[in-house]
Parts: structure tokens; C-alpha cells; sequence
């Protein structure tokens, strides 16, 4: 019995059946590289989730956390307070760009932030209805799977949830509904469902995460910013995915030149610790009653000081300039194979900077997906020492974020092992 063997038998005994997990045991990381504790070597392109933008182990943020260690892990916020939250939270405001001063609130998951947002935005508004947007990931708790509009895994089994959530049609470039059918959808819902004078916020990703990568429009993103103000709502950007440079820019809604209300962060900001953040602007975040937000792990001074190496590299390493190039690589690399005879059920290659996916179909002219062959694809990679994600609400595309340190190299030869398991599982489907 190999290690990887052994480790799965215990972890069928051990651990939830419902922690739904790969088969590639970790022993060690560094960059863009993975090894398991057989020894196999894998490229990420999964980036733990879009979390290590940085890369697995950076020296800087590993040196950062080193250093915090030496002087404490935690005292909770609420009990003593310490600088290097107040120096994350005054640089966080700095770069958010909602056209106004701004305050922050730590946390600890892309979830927390999400509620947080929510909270906040009832608190100033006196409003209680919230609209999220079909496709849409907000997280696992009660509050974040309803606003989550992608039934399985993440809702199925897990009602009755929390009421006033609402949901409007997502733009779809490739499948529909265009970006006016969304728009009329939306107009819809306040005819039927709910007054626009009871919303409190709109909450949308400006690139869907689980959704399957669909780009909000940047023309979608500004109307529903004229609709917002029409009408007294907030306008919550979840960056959680997009944000910490990924899409090229700092946070995905700033292609669009559209300024939210709030912006919920998490996954890249800490590096690979969890940490999360909610920030906007100062009248709106000072809504809330003091002891109203926070949390025991709220900023937790090891994330922290890792968030903080995290915007240094950032800047220093150029890494939104990076992310373009990557994506402009992965895009190119993409279209191509897709241009190639035998490739006709590569029917859409989408994304905004380093987040880009292929949505795998059955027929180009019908669009029918083929989430098997879309599985086949990741196992291949996998065998093949690549770490591949799939997404979307058919689950049939395929996404790709590789940390934006990846080596050229290293990007080289994930892409080519990428281009042989696309071959292979077309093969094989071909043969069923």
C-alpha cells in the first residue's frame, strides 16, 4: 500500500465524507511546484484556489510571518490591538477604489467578509433585501450558499436558508442571457418580487469563481452601478477571487472603471494565510454599532503580516503587469488548440488577466456540455503531475490559475502537459 493509499483509507475514516477532496497528498511546495508524499512532482495551476498569487512559500511573506512569530500569534483585536492590522487596514484603503475615503474590517474567510458586507450594508441602509446573481459563489454558510446561485454541491440538502435574498440573471457571452436580457431580468424582479426601495445591496463578482470564469461586462457593471444610485442600493464587489492582482489590475472591478460601495477580499491577500476583508467607504463601514463587527481570529497577527509582505510583492514583483502576460500566454495557447482540427468541442475560452478557462461541449452549434469529458481532462492532467480545476454550473469548464511567480519555464511545460491531456481525453472519448 503506497503512502497516498494510506493516507486515503485514513482519511475515510477520519474525516467527513462530505470534504470532497482530490487524491494528491502534499508534503512540500515551493512557487508553482507541488510534490506528494510519494515524491511525484506536480505544476499548480489551482493556486490553492487562486490563493497563492504569490506563489507557495514565498520568501518574503514566509520571512514576514517568521518575524511576527517572534513577538505573538495572537491576542485578539478586541483585547489588544496592534499595529500591523491598523498599517494593512490604512494600505487597503489606499487602493479600493471607491472614489471616497475608506475604512477596513479584517476577517478570516472569503464567507466572513461576505456577511460582513451584508451587515454592514443592512446597517446603513435600513434595508433588508440583498441581490446576488445566478452562477454567483459567496461561500459556504447559511447566508453565503443563499447568495450562492449554483445548487450543487454547495445548497443541495442545506435549506431552508436565510430570507430577503434574491437573484437576477448573470450576462453570458457564450451560452446567454445577454448583457440587456440580464439587465431586463433585473428590472423583472423588482416588478415581481421585490421593491427596489427594500434592497440594500447588489453583491456580484466582476468574474465568476464557481460560476465557470463569465466576465461581467464592464458596460453591465456600470449600469448596475446607475441602477444602484437610482435607487438608494449599494454596490458590493466580491473580489475574493478576482482580487490581489489576478485579473491584471488590483481588483477585477477596476477594468471597468465602475466604483463599488464595499469590496469584500480574501483568498490571495494573506499568501496562503486565511485572512479576509471588508472594505469601503468610511460613512458606510462606520454604520455599524462598535462591537457590532469582528470576530476572536478577526486579523489574525500571522496573516496579517503576511498580507502585508503580500502587497510588497505585489508592487515590487510588477505582478499585475505579470498577470496580463500569463493570461495573454494561456489565452493564446488556449485559442489555438481550440482552432485545431479534432479540437471542436473546445467551444469557448474566456478571462481577465491570469483567470482564464475552456468550456468543454459535446457540439459547437448546440452548446450541449460535456462535463465528463471535462473530468477526463482534469484526471489526466493529474496523472500527468498537473493540478487542474474544473467550475461552472454545467461543471464543464476548466479553469487555470497558476501563481503569477510561475517561472516561464515552469509555465511552458504546464501549458504543454495541458495541451497532451486535452488530446488524450479527446482521444479517449472519441473511443467511447
Amino acid at each position: 500500500m503506497s503512502l497516498s493509499q494510506q493516507l486515503q483509507s485514513r482519511q475515510r475514516a477520519a474525516v467527513a465524507g462530505g470534504v470532497g477532496t482530490r487524491s494528491i497528498y502534499a508534503e512540500r511546495a515551493l512557487n508553482a511546484e507541488l510534490w506528494d508524499v510519494e515524491g511525484k512532482r506536480f505544476i499548480d495551476f489551482a493556486a490553492g484556489i487562486a490563493v497563492n498569487n504569490t506563489g507557495h512559500r514565498h520568501p518574503k511573506v514566509i520571512s514576514a510571518v517568521q518575524a511576527q512569530v517572534e513577538h505573538f500569534t495572537h491576542t485578539c483585536f478586541h483585547v489588544a490591538p496592534y499595529e500591523g492590522y491598523i498599517r494593512l487596514a490604512e494600505r487597503l484603503n489606499a487602493m479600493a477604489p471607491t472614489g471616497g475615503e475608506n475604512r477596513t474590517m479584517l476577517v478570516t474567510t472569503g464567507a466572513e467578509a461576505v456577511e460582513n458586507a451584508v451587515k454592514i450594508a443592512r446597517a446603513y441602509t435600513k434595508r433588508p433585501a440583498v441581490i446576488a446573481f445566478s452562477g454567483a459563489f459567496h461561500g459556504r454558510t447559511m447566508l453565503g450558499m443563499a447568495l450562492t446561485g449554483k445548487v450543487a454541491p454547495y445548497k443541495k440538502n442545506f435549506g431552508p436558508f436565510p430570507a430577503e435574498i434574491y437573484h437576477a440573471p448573470f450576462p453570458n457571452a457564450y451560452t446567454g442571457p445577454s448583457e440587456d436580457e440580464a439587465f431586463a431580468g433585473l428590472e423583472r424582479l423588482f416588478a415581481a418580487d421585490i421593491d427596489p426601495e427594500r434592497v440594500a445591496a447588489f453583491i456580484i463578482e466582476p468574474v465568476q469563481g464557481e460560476g465557470g470564469f463569465n466576465v461581467a461586462p464592464f458596460t453591465f457593471l456600470k449600469r448596475l452601478r446607475e441602477l444602484a444610485d437610482r435607487h438608494g442600493i449599494l454596490l458590493i464587489a466580491d473580489e475574493v477571487q478576482t482580487g490581489m492582482a489576478r485579473t491584471g489590475k488590483m481588483f477585477g472591478f477596476d477594468h471597468a472603471g465602475v466604483k463599488p460601495d464595499l469590496i469584500t477580499m480574501a483568498k490571495g491577500l494573506a499568501g496562503g494565510f486565511p485572512l479576509s476583508a471588508v472594505t469601503g467607504r468610511a460613512e458606510i463601514m462606520n454604520a455599524a454599532h462598535p462591537g457590532g463587527l469582528g470576530g476572536t481570529y478577526a486579523g489574525n497577527p500571522l496573516a496579517v503580516a503576511a498580507a502585508n509582505a503580500v502587497l510588497d510583492v505585489i508592487e515590487e514583483e510588477q505582478l499585475c503587469e505579470r498577470a496580463l502576460m500569463i493570461g495573454e500566454r494561456i489565452t493564446s495557447r488556449l485559442e489555438t488548440l481550440a482552432e485545431r482540427q479534432g479540437m471542436e468541442r473546445i467551444g469557448n475560452v474566456r478571462g481577465l488577466g491570469a483567470m482564464v478557462a475552456f468550456e468543454l461541449v459535446h457540439d459547437r452549434a448546440t452548446q450541449e456540455a460535456a462535463p465528463e469529458l471535462t473530468a477526463r481532462i482534469v484526471a489526466e492532467a493529474e496523472k500527468r503531475g498537473l493540478i487542474l480545476l474544473s467550475c461552472g454550473t454545467r461543471f464543464n469548464v476548466i479553469r487555470i490559475l497558476t501563481p503569477l511567480t510561475i517561472g516561464e519555464d515552469t509555465l511552458e511545460e504546464g501549458l504543454a502537459i495541458l495541451e497532451a491531456s486535452v488530446e488524450a481525453a479527446f482521444s479517449g472519448h472519441a473511443n467511447h
